[in-house]
């Protein structure tokens, strides 16, 4: 347990170090690029290409003169001025990491969109419980539990400020062609706190928003963390899979609650380690009992699998 303890302040020290070096040696990154509405326009075909449609705003499969492919996606900002806009825009270039789905592009005028990194393998959700798709094996779904948290553990270490606004579930983690994951739901907020839409950018909040949005993200991650092990759907405030984990005779159960679609290749360690993670972020809920740094520690420790996700 000292060890531990002494492994996690070292930990600590080495973020905050990053921290400083990130934001006060490095600078701003480069500016997101600007496409007027008529690039928009001719890159989904007239907006023909729709991916989804929602109250947020519809979500269109882009193909630029250069031949690069994007997703575009409207943003419904009827309050907010463009020079507002542009500047959460900015903030939106400030985000990079390999875990978080980086935007590519803005446009302003009569209408409004954001251009995002294309997305090959859609949503997480989709490959956990749509039977066409190939089955996530098991080495891919750890990989997927801990490139998440590593996310997570940038946005509340190395964004200047500190980000808790996200939507964390099988929906908005996406993968690309490679399966590897990347968040793609952090809330947009003006200036005042008020939130506006669901898009990644930087936000807003007082420090008890910060903590309650660090609470509800990790328990959004313990959900995830979940699904990823059951590829049962927690997207309607998975009680089912709290109350499963959170009973003491949940043990018993565990070989009736693992995804069919794993069989028997998972190994008994790893699982029982996520789960213990899992149950850690799911009781966060309650009192944070437990950070991001730490989730990520555990998680390799415990699984045996580690990761260099530091911002580049």
């Amino acid at each position: 347990m000292g060890d531990d303890n002494l492994m996690l302040k070292i930990r600590m020290l080495l973020l905050a170090w990053f921290h400083f070096r990130l934001y006060h040696e490095k600078g701003l990154p480069l500016i997101v690029k600007r496409f007027s509405y008529k690039d928009i326009k001719k890159a989904t075909d007239g907006f023909k290409r729709i991916i989804n449609n929602s109250s947020q705003g519809t979500s269109y499969k882009a193909k630029f003169q250069n031949g690069s492919v994007a997703t575009v996606k409207e943003v419904k900002l009827p309050d907010e001025d463009d020079d507002s806009f542009i500047r959460e825009v900015q903030l939106l270039g400030r985000l990079h990491h390999r875990h978080i789905l980086a935007v590519c592009g803005y446009s302003t005028g009569s209408k409004r969109f954001l251009v995002f990194e294309n997305m090959e393998n859609g949503s997480l959700k989709e490959h956990l419980s749509d039977p066409l798709r190939t089955p996530l094996n098991w080495r891919t779904r750890l990989q997927i539990a801990i490139g998440i948290a590593a996310a997570v553990e940038y946005l509340h270490f190395f964004c200047d400020p500190p980000i808790h606004q996200v939507s964390l579930s099988s929906s908005s983690i996406l993968l690309d062609e490679n399966l590897i994951p990347k968040i793609s739901d952090i809330s947009l907020f003006n200036a005042s706190g008020n939130q506006i839409t669901s898009l990644p950018t930087s936000s807003h909040c007082s420090k008890e928003c910060a903590v309650e949005g660090c609470k509800n993200i990790i328990f959004q991650l313990g959900l995830v963390i979940l699904e990823l092990i059951t590829g049962q759907s927690a997207e309607k405030g998975g009680v089912d899979l709290v109350q499963w984990v959170q009973e003491s005779r949940f043990p018993g159960s565990i070989h009736k609650m693992i995804d069919p679609d794993l069989g028997n290749s998972y190994d008994q360690r790893e699982l029982k380690g996520l789960l213990s993670v899992a149950r850690l972020c799911i009781r966060c809920v309650d009192r944070q009992s437990i950070c991001t740094p730490q989730i990520l520690w555990y998680l390799q420790k415990k699984i045996g699998i580690t990761r260099r996700s530091r911002p580049s």
